[in-house]
């Protein structure tokens, strides 16, 4: 069912638009220079609420990404299905410095050829379905309902890692909950951190705000 469900995605349901698309999505470098100018803005003119959910979100999603995402690839060590398989589209942004210029030619397509011997799995779980949700989660918590776009930008970039061949469609799914249970728990710890501390950390911003999370 896996490997059917990804030759589906990767192989059938494309076409260049898609190419292009799916491409861009699954290429964090090309939109590091967007999310830093985002961070950058909330860190300017956000208020305690702004402010607090980008330093929960970095805060989360970087210890799901290096204590979770990186121990379990290592652990479970799955070939990726470009790894293991022939002829899976490996679709990619063209080659460009900045990165963030080749959102703008055309995306670059070749079809895999199947590694043997020591090959270094790192197929679950998927970091990129991990930290979105984890952000999409985060940003819930804080906003409500507004923040619901979150979890269709994390559901898009997890598609786009089966289509790239990049990921099995089983690693994408379990690391979505994967992320969204882990990110529960880091933020009832803040909040109950928060709740027990902050007054004696920053007692004026805990008077004014004596839950950390609104939503």
């Amino acid at each position: 069912m896996d490997q059917r469900l990804l030759f589906l995605i990767n192989r059938q349901w494309t076409n260049a638009s898609m190419d292009s698309f799916m491409a861009a999505l699954s290429c964090f470098e090309a939109w590091a220079p967007f999310i830093i100018l985002f961070a950058v803005m909330i860190l300017v003119f956000g208020n305690f609420r702004a402010r607090a959910f980008l330093a929960t979100a970095v805060a989360v999603v970087a210890v799901n990404d290096a204590v979770i995402s990186n121990s379990l690839k290592h652990l479970v060590d799955r070939p990726r299905p470009h790894q293991s398989h022939n002829a899976v589209r490996q679709v990619d942004l063209a080659k460009a410095t900045p990165r963030v210029l080749a959102l703008f030619e055309p995306a670059r397509v070749k079809f895999s050829q199947a590694e043997f011997g020591g090959v270094a799995g790192r197929s679950f779980p998927s970091s990129h379905t991990i930290n979105t949700c984890s952000a999409a989660l985060v940003a819930a918590c804080f906003f409500g309902r507004r923040a619901w776009w979150g979890f269709v930008i994390a559901g898009l970039v997890g598609y786009s890692r089966i289509y790239t061949g990049s990921h099995w469609p089983s690693d994408v799914i379990t690391s979505a909950f994967l992320g969204c249970g882990a990110t529960l728990l880091w933020l009832a710890a803040l909040e109950w951190l928060w709740r027990k501390r902050g007054g004696r950390w920053l007692p004026r911003l805990h008077a004014a705000h004596p839950s950390l999370l609104a939503a």
